[in-house]
């Protein structure tokens, strides 16, 4: 373990789960304190909206479990915090930091591939959230072939074939939390706004035109900000659209 594990921060490592956000929820009632947890495999990984997420041996899949008081709107704002932290991570272990940026609403990109995707999952009963589970995937010596992704979506990279870099799961775990850690204190203690101007500034297609598509739609418009509430927000020429929730297409 680095020396410079966060304090108050557990760390279970674990040679193979279900899930990483599987294992979180059934450990949850039982910690004092957040917890992250690092499967060196998962049978059964999962992305957004329930689909199957790719996790061969050499990448990187582990979840932050944690108790916030936070109400959930505000709660769910930690899927900024921690792709902040994963980019910082990253640049940390490549000594490079051109290379990434950051694509609204959880994926951290390489060279404009997708290199990672985050997975908030939350339990609990109105304004009451129990546990909060902060799942990461990092594609760190294998990424899935292109035909495995939906039509339209990101190329899939890993950070071996595009960098070179050899990362070790353990060492990007140790990197991660001390990053995340630091960032988790600076948002508790002054809010948002510090984190959401530092994502902007990593931000993919900021100031570009980009597609979100919901549900049966499609919104096309200029990638204007996120605002203060983690909105995605499109200008469309004659409005602005503020999209809470949505897959984005370049």
């Amino acid at each position: 373990m680095s020396t410079n594990w966060p304090q108050g921060y557990g760390r279970r490592i674990l040679a193979c789960v279900d899930s990483t956000n599987a294992e979180a929820a059934r450990i949850a009632s039982g910690l004092s304190g957040p917890e992250w947890i690092l499967a060196h495999e998962q049978t059964a990984a999962r992305g957004r909206r329930g689909r199957a997420w790719t996790n061969p041996k050499g990448n990187f899949a582990a979840t932050l479990v944690m108790h916030p008081k936070d109400k959930p709107q505000i709660t769910a704002l930690r899927s900024f915090v921690a792709s902040l932290a994963l980019y910082e991570a990253l640049v940390a272990a490549t000594g490079r930091a051109g290379i990434f940026s950051l694509k609204w609403p959880n994926d951290v990109l390489l060279n404009g591939g997708k290199l990672a995707g985050i997975l908030l999952e939350s339990a609990g009963q109105g304004a009451e959230i129990s546990f909060l589970s902060i799942g990461i995937g990092v594609n760190l010596t294998q990424a899935p072939d292109a035909a495995e992704v939906e039509p339209g979506a990101l190329r899939p990279v890993s950070l071996l074939s595009e960098t070179g870099a050899h990362v070790a799961p353990e060492d990007l775990l140790d990197l991660l939390a001390p990053a995340y850690a630091r960032l988790e204190t600076q948002f508790t203690t002054y809010g948002f706004e510090p984190v959401r101007k530092a994502w902007l500034a990593r931000a993919a297609k900021l100031g570009e035109v980009i597609t979100a598509r919901i549900t049966g739609d499609e919104i096309t418009g200029r990638f204007e900000t996120v605002d203060a509430a983690g909105n995605l927000v499109l200008s469309t020429g004659a409005t602005r659209v503020a999209i809470p929730a949505a897959d984005v297409f370049f």
